[in-house]
């Protein structure tokens, strides 16, 4: 059975996860711990994660950070008080694979659980090929041809959802959702700079824009 570790100091909210979890068909475990939670969050028999930012002993970043540095790809939720754009984008460049603000609804909750958990039942390869591209997950390394390509944290993320989805049409909503964390901004067009980032790194022949939908590895 699908067991899932709340990180959660408030008694009161990893109570009320807990139970809506456990309704739901899933087993928990709850932490109020920093350094307790990494430990327990490393075992074989959790799933995914539910991580709080303020901990005692550790916060949040720094149990995430070290969960990606001794190599856990298990799935991270990130919840927390805090809702500056800035907080989002450190948990994500920390490696956590949502993040959502407290208070949150339990549906909306559940949903981004469904999801994580769908995405880390796929292949457990720590690398992404195609074609002379490939992602080494894990070590967080692009090579092009044989050749090692420099990428920042957030080109290698938005590599990383167009080697997913070869093939696909994936939107700006889409692209700023999965790798920003951020709600779709009619007005920005950082998605479109990355793209741009990414093509003079890994080949322009690469990523073809669709007109009107978006952008798809070829």
């Amino acid at each position: 059975m699908t067991r899932i570790l709340i990180v959660e100091d408030e008694p009161r909210i990893a109570a009320f996860v807990s139970r809506g979890l456990e309704a739901a068909g899933y087993t928990t475990a709850i932490s109020d711990d920093g350094a307790e939670a990494l430990e327990r969050a490393l075992r074989p028999d959790i799933d995914l994660v539910l991580l709080d930012v303020g901990l005692p002993t550790m916060d949040g970043f720094e149990v995430l950070r070290e969960l990606r540095a001794r190599g856990s790809l298990v799935p991270v939720i990130m919840l927390t008080a805090r809702s500056s754009t800035r907080d989002t984008v450190e948990g994500l460049d920390a490696g956590a694979n949502d993040y959502m603000s407290k208070p949150f609804t339990f549906d909306e909750l559940l949903a981004r659980v469904r999801s994580r958990l769908r995405e880390s039942s796929g292949p457990t390869s720590t690398s992404l090929v195609h074609g002379d591209v490939v992602l080494d997950i894990l070590a967080r390394r692009a090579t092009v041809g044989g050749r090692e390509v420099e990428l920042s944290a957030r080109e290698f993320a938005l590599a990383e959802q167009f080697l997913r989805n070869p093939g696909h049409v994936l939107s700006r909503e889409q692209l700023l959702s999965r790798v920003w964390g951020l709600d779709f901004d009619p007005g920005s067009n950082v998605v479109d700079v990355y793209v741009r980032y990414l093509r003079g790194k890994l080949g322009p022949q690469h990523i073809v824009t669709v007109r009107g939908a978006g952008y798809r590895w070829e």
